[in-house]
This record gives C-alpha cells, sequence and structure tokens, in this order.
C-alpha cells in the first residue's frame, strides 16, 4: 500500500538513483535527477511566496521537465493544473479565469502573454533545473489537498476543474499495482496520452511508483504514421497505455507484431470504447499480451473498474465488458430518481468511493448537479449507461446525454456547436457524432446552416470557418466533415432536434 505518492518517488531516487526515470526518445533522466530537479523547483516555488495552496499550471509537451514540474509544485504545497502544449488560446485564458492559478511553469513557449500571474518561462526552468538546491520536504500536497487539477469540456463552453486530491490518487495507484494488473516493477511504459488528458496518470503514477521507466512519445512522433511505426519496436515496451484508438493507428502497421516487440505484456485501456474488433487484433497478434479494458471518468480519478478481455470474454459478449470494480469502490447503477435498479437493467453509473473527486474547482453550481453523498461517502454520477449482471460485471450502454468520447478526448456537442456558431459564416450549427457498428464513435460532424457568403464550394466555406476558429477550438474537437443544409430539423419547443440529426447521420431515421 502507498502512504504518500512523493516520498515513494523520492525513496527510489535515494535506493537506485541510477534508474532511468524518464527516456524522450533517447533522452534520459534518472530518479536522482528528478528527484534533484522537483526540489530545486520547489525550493524556488517557496521563494516567491505564493498563496497557500493555490494551484500551479504547468504547460507543455511529453518532456521530463512536465513530470518534475508536477512534483516540485505537489513538493511545495500546490497542486499543478497541466496543460498540453497544443491547446487553443482560448483555452489557457479560459483556465487562468477559472483556475485562478498563482503561477505558470512553461516548459515549452507560451503562445500568448501572460500578465497577470508570474511566469516561469523554458530558461527561467533551465536555469532552476540546472542550480541544484537541496529541500526539506514540510509542507507538500497530503491528504484530501489538491494534487493536480484536469480541466475538462463543459456545456457552457467554458472548461471544468476536476480536482483530484492526493488521497484519490493513491486510491488509484494502488489499485494499478495490486494483483488485479500484475504491474511488473522496472518496467518500460509507454507515455503517450497529453498530460491534459488524465489517460496520462494511468502510465506516468504507476511507473514512477514501481521504479519504472517512462517512454515518452512526443505529439509530433506519433501523429506521422512512418516515424510512429518506425519508432514503436525501438521503445522495448512492456507496459501500453493508450486509448483503443491508439492502438488501432499502431494495428496499420503489420510489423506491429509479438515478434516485433518481444517484450511487450500489458496493454491497458482507458478513455472511449474497445471494440472486440481491436482487442481480437492485438490478442492474435500479441499472444504473450494480456489485454485489459478499464473504464472510469476523470471525477473519479482516471479509472474504477476493468477486466482481462480475453478469448472467452469475446466470444460471449458483443460489446466489451468495462470490468469490475476495484475494491476500495461501489458502483449503483439507478434510474432518474435515484434509486437503485435490478441486476440486468440498465441505469446511470454512479460512482462512490475513495477516487472521488471534491468537485470542480470554483465552481459549486456544477459541482452540486453532478455530485452527491451515498453512505457519507463522496459519490459521483456519470451520465453513462451501463447494466451490471448478477456477476457484478459491468457492461457500457453509452451515454444519458449528448457528450461523447472520440480518440479518447470527451468532447460535448453543444460546446462544439457553441464554438462553431462564433464564425462569422455560420448561422446554425450542430455537432452530431456518427457510429460504426459496435456503437463507438467514429467521427464527428458539424451540420451547418451558412450565412451568407460569396464562396463557390463548399470546400471553400468549410476551409473558411475552420481557419476562423483554428484560435478557438481545440483540434481534437474540430469536426471531421462538414455538412451544409438549408434549415435545421426542429424539436415541438424550437430546439435543434439533435437526437433526429444523430438518428439521420447514422441511419436510423
Amino acid at each position: 500500500m502507498i502512504s504518500n505518492v512523493i516520498n515513494q518517488i523520492d525513496a527510489i531516487a535515494q535506493n537506485t538513483g541510477d534508474l532511468i526515470a524518464y527516456d524522450e526518445l533517447g533522452r534520459t533522466h534518472t530518479y536522482a535527477q528528478l528527484k534533484s530537479g522537483s526540489d530545486s523547483l520547489a525550493a524556488h516555488i517557496d521563494s516567491l511566496n505564493l498563496p497557500t495552496g493555490a494551484p500551479i499550471m504547468v504547460y507543455g509537451g511529453q518532456q521530463f521537465e512536465m513530470i518534475a514540474s508536477f512534483l516540485g509544485s505537489t513538493k511545495s504545497g500546490h497542486a499543478y493544473i497541466p496543460v498540453d502544449k497544443s491547446s487553443a488560446d482560448e483555452r489557457l485564458t479560459d483556465i487562468l479565469e477559472i483556475g485562478k492559478p498563482a503561477l505558470v511553469i512553461a516548459v515549452d513557449e507560451l503562445p500568448i502573454e501572460i500578465t497577470s500571474v508570474p511566469v516561469i518561462d523554458p530558461k527561467a526552468l533551465t536555469s532552476i533545473f540546472d542550480n541544484e538546491t537541496s529541500y526539506q520536504i514540510t509542507h507538500p500536497v497530503e491528504g484530501d489537498d489538491n494534487f493536480y487539477i484536469i480541466f475538462t469540456s463543459g456545456t457552457t463552453g467554458k472548461p471544468k476543474g476536476v480536482q483530484i486530491s492526493h488521497r484519490n490518487l493513491i486510491s488509484f495507484a494502488d489499485w494499478m499495482l495490486s494483483d488485479d494488473f500484475n504491474w511488473p516493477e522496472k518496467s518500460q511504459v509507454l507515455s503517450q496520452p497529453p498530460y491534459s488528458f488524465d489517460l496520462s496518470v494511468m502510465d506516468w503514477a504507476p511507473a514512477l511508483l514501481s521504479s519504472s521507466t517512462l517512454k515518452a512519445l512526443p505529439k509530433e512522433t506519433a501523429d506521422d504514421f512512418k516515424t510512429l511505426f518506425g519508432t514503436l519496436p525501438k521503445l522495448d515496451l512492456n507496459i501500453w497505455v493508450s486509448t483503443p484508438s491508439f492502438a488501432d493507428v499502431a494495428l496499420l502497421d503489420p510489423n506491429f507484431t509479438q515478434e516485433n516487440l518481444p517484450q511487450l505484456t500489458h496493454f491497458l485501456f482507458c478513455g472511449e470504447v474497445l471494440t472486440s474488433t481491436t482487442a481480437q487484433k492485438l490478442l492474435s497478434r500479441f499472444p504473450n499480451a494480456t489485454v485489459y479494458n478499464t473504464y472510469g471518468p476523470t471525477e473519479a480519478t482516471v479509472a474504477v473498474s476493468g477486466l482481462p478481455i480475453t478469448e472467452a470474454v469475446i466470444a460471449t459478449n458483443d460489446k466489451m465488458p468495462i470490468g469490475y470494480v476495484k475494491s476500495d469502490t461501489t458502483i449503483k447503477i439507478q434510474d432518474p430518481d435515484g434509486q437503485d435498479v435490478p441486476a440486468g437493467e440498465t441505469g446511470e453509473i454512479v460512482i462512490c468511493g475513495p477516487s472521488v473527486s471534491k468537485g470542480y474547482l470554483n465552481n459549486p453550481e456544477k459541482t452540486a448537479q453532478a455530485f452527491k453523498q451515498i453512505d457519507g461517502h463522496q459519490a459521483y454520477k456519470t451520465g453513462d449507461l451501463a447494466t451490471m449482471d448478477s456477476s457484478g460485471l459491468l457492461h457500457y450502454r453509452g451515454r444519458s446525454d449528448f457528450q461523447i468520447k472520440l480518440h479518447g478526448f470527451r468532447i460535448e456537442l453543444e460546446e462544439v456547436a457553441q464554438q462553431l456558431q462564433q464564425s462569422h459564416f455560420v448561422a446554425q450549427a450542430a455537432a452530431v457524432p456518427r457510429y460504426d457498428d459496435e456503437g463507438k464513435v467514429k467521427q464527428l460532424l458539424a451540420v451547418i446552416v451558412a450565412s451568407d457568403n460569396s464562396f463557390e464550394k463548399p470546400m471553400q466555406l468549410t476551409n473558411a470557418i475552420k481557419d476562423e476558429l483554428k484560435d478557438i477550438m481545440m483540434p481534437y474537437m474540430v469536426p471531421g466533415r462538414f455538412i451544409y443544409r438549408e434549415a435545421m430539423p426542429l424539436t415541438p419547443n424550437g430546439k435543434i432536434d439533435l437526437k433526429g440529426l444523430i438518428a439521420e447521420v447514422n441511419g436510423d431515421a
């Protein structure tokens, strides 16, 4: 059992400091360097006399300096807010406004000027790490203090900051390192999801708590298929953590096999639906590996249920189950009135346990809507629908609202529509998911009623809209296809008939 995340990582540094903690395509850093860098940064943060417990924004990509900054922040008693360097400018300003960080650490150059709070730029950060400073930990993040805050989409167009405490993180990390996953010590672990996506916690936390090495895969490498396919066999991976969609990309390479990655023994998936097709391909190509499907929202610390996907599981289920709940947590399947439904009936997943967040940062209204108390314990109403069979196995049945997961990212359809409508070429907009035969979102479509314009072809209009919104919309939220109509279908209440559009594009109308 883990008692303290920071102390356990530091203990590895003190006992086996020469072990590689982070490997970014050959740029390596040891556990001793991780401790030294985070100590020096913590000392510097203390010297700034920031407000007690105020969060710190950390901006960058897949670099050692990100992890060192996370630990430096928490050692000095401050939660960190990870922000990926591919974020739209508006995302940064929203987080500054909502999260109210007391400091910004820029591992990469910031795309906007920030003058409202102190900024440690990349050059200054390098100087801090190089100027080794011993540090005595006296006021770290601990207990119910926030360890990190991850911002997700919001239906109002504003992101919500999910607060994850040290206690929440320990609950998750203990489970990942339990017999449920047989996570081997001193493993080589893929670190591909951006740190602003909580799936990344599934790689870095158990890796650094088990003397393992994070093998970082920068976005530039992951996005270039030829480079990606050439890089993966060189990583000597033991543990793969990603969304199923990223595994699907790797599977496009016929050489992505056990023969070429002989040490790969664990596939861990979360963030979106794992289809039986993907699971079957992985089992066929990697006969020595175990494929784990897990489920959980950011609000309950990454994942709360899981199971190994075997040939028998595939043979007996049309859609892959999302697992059995971890031992310290309770999942209830409830109807809209908050009453438990019988085994086998569909209802909303409500999660109750020590990994459930205290709520959204500086947003009591949204917190009250999504969280409640059950028997004196914090519980989160996920909006996900599922059935639980008599053995306690969970089967996912989709969303209860218009929130989807695409390539592992949570996307609010209303938020996409609102952002599309910020273009002066758009009079009305709706965002519509297209599903594949297994119920997985395969594409996000924009249905548009255009304003008057002089474009001769729809593609010219589409390019103009995208260009106008490139600094507003996150790249993963931009629809893959634009459809133009003279008018939107409306409900009797005069609202855009989103359910009707979804049925129409999926051939159900």
